[in-house]
C-alpha cells in the first residue's frame, strides 16, 4: 500500500517538470511590466572603498563594485559576490556604509 502511494506521488513529478520545462525562460514572452532592467557596469569614485567593505563582509567579486545611481554626493554601489549574494553600500560624500 505504501509503495503504491509513493509511486503515485512521484509519478506526477515528471509530468509537471515536463510542462514547466517546455518553454525556456530566455525565450518566454514577458509583459513589459515584468521585464528585468540590467544596468551596465560603471565604476565610481568610491568603488575601491566599497570593495574593501565587501571583503570585510566576506564578499569577493570578480567585477568589483559598480555604481547604481547617478554620480553625486550620495551614491549607491552594488557588488555581486562569487557566492551569489549581493552586497550593496551607500556612500555619502565618500563615506561608505553597508546597506
Amino acid at each position: 500500500m505504501a509503495a503504491l502511494l509513493v509511486a503515485l506521488s512521484l509519478g506526477g513529478c515528471g509530468t509537471r517538470q515536463a510542462a514547466l520545462g517546455s518553454v525556456p525562460v530566455a525565450q518566454a514572452e514577458r509583459p513589459a511590466s515584468l521585464r528585468i532592467e540590467t544596468l551596465p557596469f560603471r565604476q565610481g569614485v568610491s568603488s575601491v572603498t566599497v570593495e574593501r567593505l565587501g571583503k570585510l563582509q566576506a564578499c569577493v567579486s570578480r567585477e568589483g563594485a559598480g555604481l547604481v545611481t547617478e554620480p553625486g554626493p550620495v551614491e549607491v554601489y552594488k557588488m555581486v559576490c562569487e557566492s551569489g549574494r549581493v552586497f550593496m553600500a551607500r556612500c555619502e560624500l565618500r563615506q561608505c556604509r553597508p546597506m
